[in-house]
């Protein structure tokens, strides 16, 4: 498939489809952006449109670092297969892993290229993968870090790691509990329950925790010391090309990031 094919492609066909997806507007644009963010404004009401979008946005993001078509790839947090629809499309041998049953059953089945299991423990050998890629799952985790070593461990020397999660300081830092969790974590999630009558799904202490860029960027110095990983490129996901600068400024780029990237090679 080529790549205006994949901009073009229709959401899948499955219970609770969205609109066609539209084309992707031009890679490091103002216009990307703002195509994203208002995706993202239907995540809830429109997730197939949503997460459809997004996927293709990735698969043509990931096609910069690795070559996607052959490739074997595992993708960390995979969900309900809106990613496995677009990297599979785009040639790549497809596996995604998710420890939640629910994500993985939204689409009303469970794909055949999925497990269940937990990405602080991937049930797949040493130096198997050309890509691991994970998209907003770090946040999810208690040791990001534990994480990020299991990505590497199962991705091949001269494989690519790309990690991509939300800063909890980020204006969504704190999910659907947001802007609240400025105020904490925990206040924000106690917050949600008193107005909602349950608690969020993306519940602080739970199922969200506070994972900062400096804080993955200091495991990377230390695995970069140790040999491990090469730092391919570091960059703030929807921002256009213009304002990636950002995501070198301490202490800024934790809030205007929104989300960052992490792009690695294996040594």
């Amino acid at each position: 498939m080529t790549a205006d094919q994949q901009q073009r492609a229709p959401v899948p066909d499955h219970p609770g489809a969205g609109r066609a997806l539209p084309p992707l507007a031009r890679v490091g644009s103002l216009a990307r952006s703002v195509q994203l963010f208002r995706a993202f404004t239907v995540e809830q009401t429109d997730p197939a449109y949503f997460y459809g979008l997004l996927a293709l946005d990735s698969v043509r993001e990931a096609s910069r670092w690795c070559e996607l078509d052959g490739a074997t790839m595992v993708d960390v947090g995979g969900g309900p297969g809106y990613f496995a629809d677009a990297f599979m499309a785009a040639g790549a041998r497809y596996a995604g892993i998710d420890p939640d049953a629910g994500e993985l059953e939204r689409r009303g089945t469970v794909a055949s290229n999925t497990l269940r299991a937990s990405g602080l423990s991937l049930p797949i050998a040493d130096d198997a993968v050309d890509l691991t890629y994970s998209s907003n799952v770090l946040e999810h985790v208690p040791d990001p870090e534990a994480m990020a070593e299991e990505m590497v461990r199962i991705t091949r020397r001269g494989g690519t790691v790309v990690l991509s999660w939300t800063p909890w300081l980020s204006p969504w830092g704190g999910h659907e509990t947001a802007p609240w969790h400025y105020l904490g974590g925990r206040r924000a999630a106690d917050r949600y329950a008193d107005r909602h009558g349950h608690r969020p799904k993306n519940d602080f202490g739970r199922s969200l925790y506070a994972c900062s860029i400096a804080r993955m960027l200091t495991w990377l110095a230390d695995a970069e010391r140790a040999g491990r990983v090469q730092r391919v490129e570091i960059l703030p996901r929807y921002h256009p090309a213009w304002a990636r600068w950002l995501i070198h400024v301490p202490g800024v780029r934790e809030i205007v990031s929104w989300n960052a990237v992490l792009v690695l090679r294996v040594r």
